[in-house]
């Protein structure tokens, strides 16, 4: 009887010390890959900083006019609590688009993808294709939950479906943010 009992406390042992090797943020882990190379010739060129949503928002926002930032997601007000979780998204943006009108989404919350859309950036562009195919699978039978998503990279720019195609294919040109 004790047998068992002891895996099972060696396991929650092993799963906790191997979900403390993952964690930690971007920035640390991008000074872990520049540094894995001690000894070598130091970088000529600066490390790049890592996209964040405001990021990319800024970039998209200037491609796509009718786009206004309309919120920054921190993990105090984060409606899905997953910011930050391991292999969802580091940062968050909301947006709103002046092409929707007001009756089309009369009491939606603020941050609503309905009211524009958000950007969320993810660890790697695994997890941001994952979080758009689940996205797309939990919204496929329900028409007023619908979305446009669409990747780039690591990061997922998703898009109100009151906007008519041609209006979303704006932010599909957007979304090749590079």
């Amino acid at each position: 009887m004790r047998k068992p009992a002891l895996s099972a406390a060696a396991l929650v042992i092993a799963l906790g010390a191997l979900a403390a090797c993952g964690a930690g943020s971007d920035q640390k882990n991008d000074e872990t890959k520049s540094t894995a190379t001690a000894g070598a010739a130091a970088p000529t060129e600066a490390p790049t900083k890592a996209l964040t949503a405001s990021d990319a928002f800024k970039q998209l926002s200037g491609k796509v006019t009718t786009a206004k930032l309309s919120g920054v997601v921190t993990e105090d007000n984060d409606p899905n609590k997953l910011l930050g979780r391991p292999n969802q998204y580091t940062s968050k943006i909301t947006f709103t688009d002046s092409r929707i009108k007001a009756e089309d989404v009369a009491g939606a919350e603020k941050g609503s993808v309905g009211l524009g859309g958000a950007i969320e950036v993810f660890p790697t562009a695994a997890d941001a294709q994952a979080r758009a195919d689940y996205i797309q699978s939990v919204t496929k039978g329900i028409p007023m939950l619908a979305e446009y998503d669409y990747v780039s990279g690591t990061t997922l720019v998703r898009v109100s479906h009151y906007l008519t195609p041609t209006q979303a294919a704006d932010y599909k040109t957007a979304a090749a943010l590079g």
